[in-house]
């Protein structure tokens, strides 16, 4: 059986680097993987500090560029961006004022068009029925019960 050979800081520094390179990650993310390849803990932390001092992760500018990407590409709400960064261990006070930027008019923008198009494939007996069935799809989305009135 195969079995994987713990990474040296060095080699996995190099892996790093290349891959916040490409694209945006999280402090959270970058820990994951490290404890993945087999890195103590102590070599984590100096890791992750590199990679802080010289700009490859930046948790403010990954959540910049997550929540623009969470509403304009997958239509969530704010509820569950913040559910997601939550889970991917990015502290509230550096998503907090980023998400309270977002204006609810560009919520609103995003959650019309969705329930929309949701609402041509729900089946329902009632206008009641449909709209709670919309209302529900719309929460599961992240999106607050005023966002969700506003658009029905």
């Amino acid at each position: 059986m195969f079995t994987r050979q713990p990474l040296s800081k060095e080699k996995a520094l190099t892996k790093l680097a290349a891959l916040c390179a490409k694209a945006e990650y999280c402090i959270g993310d970058m820990e994951d993987k490290m404890r993945l390849w087999g890195l103590s803990g102590d070599d984590i932390k100096e890791n992750i500090a590199y990679l802080i001092d010289n700009k490859y992760i930046d948790n403010a500018r990954y959540c910049k560029a997550f929540i623009n990407d969470k509403i304009a590409y997958n239509h969530w709400g704010r509820r569950k961006i913040e559910q997601a960064l939550w889970v991917k261990r990015v502290p509230e006070s550096v998503f907090g004022p980023i998400l309270d930027a977002v204006p609810e008019e560009e919520y609103i923008k995003v959650l019309k068009p969705l329930l929309m198009s949701k609402s041509a494939t729900v089946k329902a007996d009632s206008d009641y029925e449909r709209k709670m069935k919309l209302m529900k799809f719309a929460l599961g989305r992240g999106f607050s019960v005023d966002e969700i009135q506003q658009c029905l």
